[in-house]
């Protein structure tokens, strides 16, 4: 019975070992089954999209970057594609020896080590790096052959952007630049990282930058096959890139060059407004840079050379450059006047060649005769006394109140980005800008100084070009526009860019009639009548002489005892013709003394090539660019006839030394 009792008990826990096995064979199949649902049912897409991009690969195609136009149609930016060699340095263990192993087999300059070290440091190792660009069919080859020497070092298609005219229009077309580090991460935090995959290279400065959006186009894709070893054996799909729609610029770009030449060796700023619609004809810094330096990243001298230079070649003087307007404030003044009411145009002041106020005494030299002045001889003569005296009787606040709307002091809207506000003062801005108590009050001696346009005053050029077209066109003020119209590449079809609307001032019309016959008498009577002698139109003007540094309380000015760079700068404001004026007209040129020797020249030979379609002879340029020319000598050229001397051979050259498609992708050749 014993032996019976245990042969039951064993059979009973080996049932119950069977029993615990097979749960346990059951749980793990479970298991097993659970885990192939979520496998092959759960994450059946994201498991297959994982397979299928292990043998794909998704290459972007970079667009072609827009066109940049002036208004008659004349390319200013384009693009070319050519090979570049190109380094990833996480990749190369000895990058030293790696650069002149290459050197015996390609031409490696000193400039393209240099550009390849400031490109190295600004941005990261796994990034591909540019060490030669344009390389030629033959160059190409002779890498290809050794190519196995060089692991990290591949050559790829690039396309690059071209300037034909060089330093010519420079700040208002602006430059593209490698994508730095912070416009990186802005551009990965945008909704346009997708379509800048593949994109080095972003607008900096003027409507390259401005109108990144409209230039940079879409980027394409292509779905390549890949072996186990990554290399592309067959294309599955492509979606072809979108290049950017071409820009139309309001300039001229011929009226632009004559400006420039015109110029010369000297630094200031112009520009060239039509009153009627704001649209900007010429838009001159001075100097300029060439924007090529920058397409394939600029080396290390040359933008040391740029951003050092005393003469600040990458300021646009223009847009951001800022000058006290001197005695072309007048007209404006004496506005405020007859709209405040303050005086009257035929009231009549004694200018006895200086201002006694507060004990102390301020000069008129640019006026010599003196005498009984009204309104229209004050400004004709730019009595200094008639306007110190005006200042005082209005007062600094009634001054700031009616400059404001005229646009000084405030952003104009011009559609580049970039533009300064200057300085239209009043005791408000005095009490923010200086922190020390005993500096903010404001005086009335310093009131005086802003009559005659200098003191706290300080404006830019392309304000004082819009207040003068304001006065042109009967007080209506049109918002500065610099690009027309965009075009679909791909279309062709041309969508104008509307201009800001416009707004009335609310002038009185004869009281604009008034200051504009005064303008006008400056040029038949007064301080630029040598310059608009003979002229086939009638034009206005106001000469001006703004003070670069100041000068003790009993230190007189006297220019050959002064450095170059501490003398008067020259202004000029003039529209034309009178009785319909079709162009608006600031400039300065800085260090220059009087308007009427040095500015007003170079607005004359504009108004002649806008309204006459005449360009100045070489002889008469050359006097301009001297600073010595009143009216044009000899006989001028027919605007029409006057041939590039620059840019077309610029333009003609780039596509020859095109070894790549004109839309490549952004892939390394095998």
């Amino acid at each position: 019975m014993k032996i019976i009792r245990n042969v039951q008990l064993e059979l009973a826990r080996f049932r119950l070992r069977v029993l615990v096995a097979s749960l346990v064979v059951l749980v793990c199949f479970g298991l097993l089954a659970t885990r192939l649902y979520y496998l092959q049912v759960l994450r059946h897409d994201d498991l297959r999209a994982q397979a299928e991009n292990n043998r794909t690969a998704i290459l972007p195609i970079v667009p072609n970057r827009g066109l940049i136009l002036d208004r008659n149609g004349i390319v200013l930016a384009t693009n070319y594609s050519a090979y570049t060699l190109e380094i990833t340095p996480a990749k190369v263990p000895d990058l030293a020896q790696t650069i002149d192993e290459l050197a015996h087999i390609l031409e490696i300059t000193p400039r393209d080590r240099r550009r390849f070290k400031k490109l190295r440091e600004e941005g990261k190792s796994f990034e591909s790096i540019p060490l030669r660009s344009r390389l030629t069919d033959e160059e190409v080859a002779r890498f290809a052959a050794q190519r196995y020497r060089f692991p990290g070092v591949d050559i790829k298609a690039r396309l690059f952007r071209s300037y034909p005219y060089g330093e010519l229009a420079s700040h208002v077309i602006g430059y593209i630049g490698r994508i730095n580090t912070a416009e990186k991460e802005k551009l990965e935090e945008s909704e346009d990282a997708a379509n800048y995959r593949g994109t080095e290279y972003i607008g900096k400065l003027g409507v390259e930058q401005s109108f990144e959006a409209q230039l940079h186009g879409v980027t394409g894709i292509d779905a390549m096959e890949t072996s186990a070893g990554g290399r592309a054996t067959r294309r599955l799909s492509s979606q072809s890139s979108t290049p950017g729609h071409t820009i139309k610029l309001s300039i001229d770009i011929k009226l632009q060059q004559l400006v420039e030449d015109m110029f010369g060796e000297r630094r200031g700023a112009l520009v060239a407004m039509d009153p009627k619609s704001g649209e900007v004809l010429a838009f001159v810094s001075k100097p300029t840079f060439d924007p090529n330096l920058f397409v394939e990243g600029i080396d290390q001298e040359s933008w040391q050379g740029l951003n050092e230079s005393i003469d600040k070649p990458l300021l646009n003087r223009a847009l951001r450059g800022t000058y006290p307007p001197g005695s072309t404030y007048k007209p404006f003044l004496a506005l405020a006047a007859l709209s405040t009411g303050k005086r009257s145009a035929s009231m009549q002041i004694n200018d006895p060649g200086f201002f006694m106020f507060g004990g102390h005494r301020f000069g008129s030299p640019e006026n010599e005769r003196g005498g009984i002045m009204d309104m229209h001889r004050a400004i004709v003569e730019s009595s200094n006394v008639y306007f110190y005296s005006l200042a005082n009787e209005l007062g600094v606040e009634a001054m700031h109140d009616f400059m404001k709307p005229l646009g000084f002091g405030q952003l104009t809207g011009i559609d580049i980005h970039g533009e300064v506000r200057g300085v239209l003062p009043n005791q408000e801005w005095k009490r923010n800008y200086f922190k020390r108590q005993e500096q903010q009050r404001w005086y009335a001696g310093e009131t005086i100084s802003l009559g005659i346009g200098q003191g706290y005053n300080s404006f830019t050029m392309l304000q004082l070009a819009q207040a003068t077209a304001i006065v042109a066109n009967n007080g209506v003020k049109h918002p500065p526009q610099l690009v027309l119209a965009t075009q679909d590449a791909s279309t062709q079809i041309k969508v104008p860019v509307p201009a800001q609307p416009a707004e009335n001032l609310g002038f009185k019309t004869e009281h604009l009639d008034t200051i504009r016959r005064a303008m006008v008498g400056v040029t038949q009577e007064g301080t630029s009548r040598r310059v608009f002698a003979g002229a086939g139109y009638l034009s206005g003007g106001k000469t001006g002489t703004a003070q670069a540094v100041s000068l003790g309380k009993n230190e007189k000015y006297n220019a050959s005892r002064m450095e170059e760079r501490q003398r008067d700068h020259a202004l000029y404001i003039a529209f034309a013709p009178a009785e319909d004026p079709k162009m608006a007209i600031a400039v300065i040129v800085e260090n220059a003394g009087f308007g009427s020797v040095s500015a007003a020249p170079m607005a004359r030979r504009a108004f002649d090539y806008w309204l006459l379609g005449q360009y100045p002879n070489e002889e008469d340029l050359a006097l301009v660019r001297k600073g010595v020319a009143s009216a044009p000598v000899g006989q001028p050229r027919l605007a029409a006839d006057v041939p590039w001397p620059r840019g077309a051979q610029a333009a003609a050259s780039a596509p020859a030394a095109v070894a790549a498609p004109a839309s490549a992708p952004v892939v390394t050749p095998h």
